[in-house]
């Protein structure tokens, strides 16, 4: 086996041990968080393989970006949050096309909108996160 392949491996195991613990005492605020931020890196991976030329990878990689962008959109309350909640909707299904888009274009600029995009949602989501604590 390959060494990289093997550093890869244990990476995803603590990766996915790091995030257990963080999901396993956060609220429902701090959950958009951490699933905000592993879609931030998601897309910077994406974004990586497409520059590359890793075309397979970046399949893989697009295709975590709209699960948990589809994720996202699923766990919002539409029947108490009114408008913000539905362009909340809205803008997470933007991104996922956009994204889609960007991976059959091969286009980074798509890919660094929606980061964009999901920055400013996410700054939201922090501010959110300091009113509740």
């Amino acid at each position: 086996m390959n060494h990289d392949a093997l550093n890869y491996d244990a990476y995803q195991s603590y990766h996915a041990v790091n995030l257990n613990a963080q999901t396993a005492r956060a609220t429902p605020v701090q959950l958009v968080l951490i699933l905000m931020d592993g879609l931030l890196e998601e897309i910077a991976r994406a974004r990586a393989h497409i520059e590359a030329r890793r075309y397979e990878q970046k399949a893989v990689s697009l295709d975590r970006c709209v699960e948990i962008l589809n994720g996202l959109s699923s766990s919002l309350e539409t029947d108490n949050g009114g408008e913000v909640v539905s362009n909340l909707g809205w803008l997470y299904d933007y991104c996922a096309w956009r994204l889609s888009e960007g991976g059959v274009k091969l286009d980074t600029g798509m890919l660094d909108e929606v980061t964009g995009l999901l920055e400013t949602i996410r700054h939201g989501w922090v501010g959110l996160a300091g009113n509740n604590e």
